[in-house]
């Protein structure tokens, strides 16, 4: 496989030429990317780093995943603009094998080596922190934009967060690493890799980054904001949403996700072969065959499927309708529930549901629509 495949889309390739040098060493690379299992998705847009480490493991490579478990008690502030929460152990756990079930639809498990790094940091001193620290000045870390600008705003960051950038670093000398990969908004973190490595004695690694993919409301996809497609979610809902997309949209996306030439023809033709391909890489043909029939039913035909799933209430009355959501309807969390109903998108036969407590008379025997595509029968047993 040649270069130009290994970097299709790449946005950075650092250093020049070093790639190229580290290829001609005739052992198989180590490719790192770093896991955030906290993200209530593994959206599309994660899936573009992924589908570099697949071409990397096609190409006799050994892809790496660091799982954060440690990191994540600390939480990436990459452009956030506030120290995210910790998360318990079991909660990191649970995350992290969503992760790995959405990351093999892309990854070939047989090349994939999975690391978590309190492996390594749980061991750490604080006589290595401080050896650690010396890597890199304070200068150079409020450098990075998020911090910059909450540093500029007067708002508070905590040591513990200016530590990150140097832990991710030690991650790739712990598993000394060839190439790390990433999308533009860890370029900074990658970076430091490479200065953290050098101090460490170690060859630095590669950095290759990826592009941020836009969704339909023209920002950075992501789970938290809603404006997501899964890996690996609801088939129907997977379908639904990448017809949602505009016809601007689908070059980024022919290029990033189906890694192919853009459509010239029918922008619905064009969202129909996307649609297909997402469904089927995470679910299969059949899946997207019958994800393709609920749609043309349900959203351009305007009728409800011809199957409904059924299921219980839970004990209670009334229902607390944004838990109901989450359990039954694949919702990422209540908030994202409650954004829905106050957007009228819930209706119970036909009519929008706007309370978020209901009486569970109300929803016995009712189906129950989330969304375009999502339909439910509750009974009340």
């Amino acid at each position: 496989m040649n270069v130009g495949e290994l970097t299709r889309n790449a946005v950075d390739v650092l250093p020049k030429g070093e790639l190229e040098r580290k290829l001609k060493l005739g052992r198989p690379l180590r490719v790192k990317l770093g896991i955030d299992v906290t993200a209530p998705h593994i959206t599309l847009g994660n899936g573009i780093p992924l589908q570099r480490m697949r071409a990397f493991q096609d190409a006799g490579h050994i892809g790496v995943l660091i799982v954060g478990d440690y990191t994540a008690r600390i939480g990436d502030p990459s452009g956030a603009s506030a120290e995210r929460p910790i998360l318990p152990p079991e909660e990191i756990d649970r995350m992290a094998e969503r992760f790995f079930e959405s990351a093999y639809t892309i990854l070939d498990p047989e090349r994939t080596e999975v690391r978590f790094n309190g492996e390594w940091l749980s061991k750490v001193d604080f006589a290595e922190v401080l050896r650690l620290t010396r890597a890199v000045t304070v200068a150079r870390i409020l450098e990075r934009d998020d911090f910059a600008k909450r540093f500029a705003a007067q708002q508070a960051i905590s040591v513990s967060e200016l530590l990150y950038p140097l832990m991710q670093a030690y991650d790739s000398v712990a598993i000394e690493a060839d190439i790390e990969l990433g999308g533009t908004d860890q370029l900074y973190n990658l970076l430091t890799g490479r200065d953290v490595m050098q101090a460490y004695g170690l060859e630095p690694q590669v950095v290759l980054t990826t592009p941020l993919i836009e969704s339909w409301d023209r920002s950075k996809m992501s789970g938290s904001k809603g404006n997501y497609i899964a890996l690996v979610e609801d088939p129907n809902e997977q379908f639904g949403k990448a017809m949602r997309l505009p016809d601007e949209l689908l070059p980024e996306y022919y290029r990033l996700v189906l890694e192919r030439d853009p459509p010239t023809g029918d922008p619905m033709q064009a969202k129909l072969v996307l649609a297909r391909f997402i469904v089927e890489r995470g679910h299969g043909a059949d899946a997207a065959a019958m994800a393709e029939e609920h749609f043309t039913r349900v959203v351009r035909e305007h009728q409800a499927p011809e199957e409904v799933t059924e299921a219980s209430l839970p004990e209670g009355d009334p229902v607390h309708l944004p838990a109901l959501l989450v359990e039954h309807f694949g919702l990422g969390s209540t908030s994202e529930a409650r954004r829905l109903i106050g957007q009228g998108g819930v209706k119970v036969d036909g009519e929008p549901l706007g309370e978020i407590d209901v009486p569970r008379a109300k929803l016995e025997g009712a189906l129950v629509q989330a969304g375009k595509r999502r339909f439910m029968r509750f009974s009340g047993a």
